[in-house]
């Protein structure tokens, strides 16, 4: 017989939104915890600034948003969508019809994605989870901050965490780094103030106070990095990205002018600015953006050592949803992650659907024992591959489809659509070699048509 649970959602972003509407759908009586007012998670942009950008300070000021003010969305509006309910151009002033629209355009499908599926009832906007932890009866205690400042628990029978991902800021490593931490707190207004809120949430490190950018030191070159680094080279005197795997062959050449260069990792920096790259090459910045991602952060959840976080490795997580010591009653929505390659809104409707199946005993999850294992066997590949825990949630080359129709099949849903499979391939080939244009020309219309054919039968 079906079992339905009383399930807590943390976080009302793209993935708590989904998971409610998977969990109500199978029957579970639902509620979402928000800490902010609004839904839309990192998808909600805020001029704001936190009070210690590169997140050293535990008490400092923290804005939950990942956002920069320009962004537009590097996967094309086709791939975004959850199944049901496809991200197409809706008629509106305040609405942006391009194929890669803006972010907030993503809100608002979001926004429409609530509304149409009934998602706010279950909101409970203004409440930040302070504790997760398990009760000796097998149930769920959730403590709650309420927007007085009270604090308040309730019992569960099951929690999904959809937070954590995109509030602590990774920042690299560097010889010397620590000596520029005094000159971050009273120059970050400054620099906020010169970049209008382009870079506003990646890591700025401000040695002095240029009359434009000056010399621009830019550490990684994934989605924000190859971003911010175009608009920066109108207005940089010299741009140096420091990127672990440079493939120039691929980039743009009307993107690498003059004032823009490449080198490996940094060696070391110096108080007065001054950056040594392992290439010998030498220059004095006026500016640092830590352009590096962000590491998983859960300091609500209490595991009693049942789940950790090194380097970056969530675990053990059996297929990186289920903790096997503490399945089904914890669950992980949204973890696995590659720029232009996982498309999280999917992945989120698959890993919800699995959990709310899971709970309602719809579906069965292997013993403890065979989690264990399995989780120890994909460990020990991804080892004998020579990759480091920080990446055990990266699904790189193309392995989305892969895990996605493991998912469907586990889930009695149809498969990863082959469309889908072939534009983001297309898309994400396309790209680098076209920074400036590829989002607004573009040369997959065949695959544009299949995929709106596909939309006209929902």
């Amino acid at each position: 017989m079906p079992h339905f649970s009383r399930v807590a959602v943390i976080g009302a972003g793209a993935g708590g939104l989904v998971s409610a509407r998977e969990l109500s759908r199978e029957g579970h009586h639902v509620v979402v915890f928000e800490r902010n007012t609004q839904i839309g998670g990192t998808w909600v942009y805020s001029p704001k600034i936190e009070s210690d950008p590169l997140g050293v300070d535990p008490d400092r000021t923290r804005i939950h948003s990942s956002l920069f003010k320009s962004l537009r969305t590097n996967i094309p509006r086709e791939l975004m969508g959850v199944r049901d309910f496809p991200f197409v151009p809706r008629e509106g002033e305040d609405r942006d019809p391009r194929r890669f629209p803006s972010h907030t355009e993503v809100l608002k499908y979001l926004e429409d994605f609530a509304n149409e599926f009934g998602v706010y009832k279950f909101v409970r906007f203004g409440t930040e989870v302070v504790f997760a932890g398990l009760e000796e009866n097998g149930k769920w205690r959730i403590e709650f901050r309420c927007e007085n400042g009270d604090v308040d628990y309730e019992i569960f029978d099951a929690v999904v965490v959809c937070v954590g991902l995109y509030s602590q800021p990774r920042v690299a490593e560097i010889p010397g780094r620590k000596l520029l931490f005094t000159s971050i707190q009273s120059r970050e207004k400054i620099m906020r103030g010169l970049i209008d809120g382009l870079a506003s949430k990646c890591i700025v490190t401000i040695i002095v106070i240029p009359n434009d950018f000056g010399v621009v030191v830019l550490i990684g070159y994934s989605s924000s990095g190859t971003d911010i680094s175009l608009e920066l080279i109108e207005v940089a005197k010299e741009i140096h990205i420091v990127w672990r795997s440079p493939k120039t062959e691929l980039l743009d050449r009307e993107s690498v002018i003059s004032n823009v260069s490449f080198h490996p990792m940094i060696e070391s920096v110096c108080k007065d600015g001054t950056v040594v790259f392992q290439d010998g090459c030498v220059v004095l910045a006026d500016v640092i953006l830590h352009c590096t991602g962000y590491n998983y952060h859960f300091p609500f959840l209490e595991t009693n050592g049942n789940v950790t976080v090194d380097d970056n490795r969530v675990g053990p997580l059996y297929k990186h949803v289920f903790p096997p010591a503490l399945a089904p009653g914890l669950s992980f929505v949204g973890l696995p992650f590659k720029a232009m390659q996982v498309i999280p809104f999917p992945l989120f409707e698959l890993q919800s659907n699995w959990v709310a199946g899971v709970l309602s005993k719809r579906i069965a999850l292997p013993s403890k024992e065979e989690m264990l294992a399995d989780v120890k066997a994909f460990y020990e590949d991804l080892e004998a591959l020579g990759k480091p825990k920080h990446r055990t949630h990266l699904l790189g080359d193309y392995m989305m489809p892969t895990y996605c129709n493991w998912l469907a099949t586990t889930c009695g849903c149809p498969p990863y659509e082959e469309w889908r499979k072939k534009m983001n391939i297309s898309v994400h080939l396309y790209r680098m070699p076209n920074l400036k244009t590829y989002r607004d020309d573009w040369h997959d219309d065949e695959l544009i048509h299949q995929a709106y054919e596909e939309f006209s039968k929902v």
